[in-house]
């Protein structure tokens, strides 16, 4: 799995084990990339039955340690464990903990911001949803995957950049954010959930169609694998049939020229012959068929192997408070200052499209702000 596939890092799931081990009595002594992990004698754990050695670095895992990365299987199994611990907790985002986000289309313009203002003027809360995505053919592909996903309780908007910001929050070295248990109306959150597992899986679509295209090669590899082979058999009975044709014809002769005795058992031999004869011609009979079918019946059995099953669960489920409001970028070019005033999430950015004054399209990272003299302008208009 590429880094550009994960979002939930190698930092927040070494900074989310050590905190959740910690917290159920677990001592753990670092040794660079290598944690040894003794359990207390109060430690209440079910994936650990004694000391045991995690290792931060995939590359250098003996035989005995449990590697741990995003994908590990221990990694897993720790927030299965967590999830059923506290499935739903609840943390507050506000302006005093996140910095400001700048949109994609003031990060590329040349403009300079002279200042910035974001007035609060209500808390909104979003379900952040932590979902474990497998991908998985029955013959030779696997790959897991972990996704978080926010989505506006109200408007069911989702909020790329929340569940960013709620994981830059808790990096290491990041200052503490305090949860606590949240109470939320089950089917509301299911509701939620569902809405959030949809842009889950559309954030793998990419590797979903790219394993399913692998899968297809290999299916296809394996069908012709099974024609050729059909085929070589096919030639090999033709062979076997011209041979034994020959022989029926020696039998012939031998019936027309030989002896009494001769003739007795040549004429067992021919009918002998010429059963085989028949079995083959029916069998080569029932290749042709079904090549000329296309093997459905085998095509449908290794389809079904390479097949692609998707299998998406929802671990934890964060209720995030955020603030909603406007803010205020304040620009400078040349002699020239203006102010656009927009809406603004904390720990969301920008959430209203501006749009050039020009063309009428929407800022944005390809069509950053251009120029302010002519109110506001992208740069192909400017």
């Amino acid at each position: 799995m590429t880094d550009a596939a994960v979002r939930v890092t190698q930092s927040v799931v070494e900074s989310f084990t050590e905190d959740y081990l910690r917290s159920i009595g677990c001592d753990i002594d670092k040794h660079g990339a290598k944690w040894e992990v003794t359990p207390g004698d109060d430690a209440s754990v079910d994936l650990l039955q004694g000391a045991t050695t995690l290792v931060c670095d995939a590359d250098d895992v003996a035989d005995g340690e449990e590697p741990l990365h995003p994908e590990s299987g221990f990694f897993q199994e720790l927030l299965e464990e967590a999830s059923q611990r506290t499935p739903v907790g609840a943390l507050s985002v506000d302006s005093e903990t996140t910095g400001v986000i700048v949109p994609e289309w003031l990060q590329e313009s040349e403009l300079a911001v002279k200042g910035v203002k974001f007035v609060p003027y209500y808390d909104r809360t979003a379900a952040l949803v932590l979902f474990r995505i497998d991908i998985e053919t029955v013959s030779e592909y696997q790959q897991r995957f972990l996704r978080s996903v926010a989505v506006d309780a109200r408007s069911e908007e989702v909020l790329p950049r929340l569940d960013e910001t709620v994981l830059e929050l808790t990096e290491p070295g990041s200052a503490s954010v305090e949860t606590e248990d949240a109470d939320v109306d089950p089917d509301r959150l299911e509701d939620l959930i569902d809405l959030g597992l949809d842009s889950a899986v559309a954030d793998v679509r990419s590797t979903i169609d790219e394993i399913h295209r692998e899968a297809s090669r290999a299916a296809d590899s394996e069908v012709e694998e099974y024609r050729q082979m059909h085929q070589q058999r096919e030639e090999e009975l033709r062979e076997e049939l011209a041979n034994l044709q020959s022989r029926i014809e020696d039998m012939n002769e031998r019936i027309d020229e030989g002896t009494q005795q001769d003739r007795v058992e040549a004429l067992k031999e021919r009918k002998e012959r010429k059963a085989s004869y028949e079995e083959m011609e029916a069998e080569l009979d029932d290749l042709r068929q079904r090549r000329e079918r296309g093997f459905p019946e085998r095509q449908r059995k290794i389809r079904d192997r390479h097949a692609l099953e998707v299998v998406v669960k929802p671990l934890t489920v964060t209720m995030v408070q955020y603030e909603r409001g406007e803010i205020e970028f304040e620009l400078v070019e040349g002699e020239v200052t203006r102010t656009i005033t927009t809406g603004y999430g904390s720990g969301v950015g920008v959430t209203d499209d501006v749009q050039c004054t020009s063309c009428h399209q929407s800022l944005s990272r390809s069509a950053p702000l251009g120029t302010i003299k002519h109110k506001f302008r992208c740069e192909d208009c400017a």
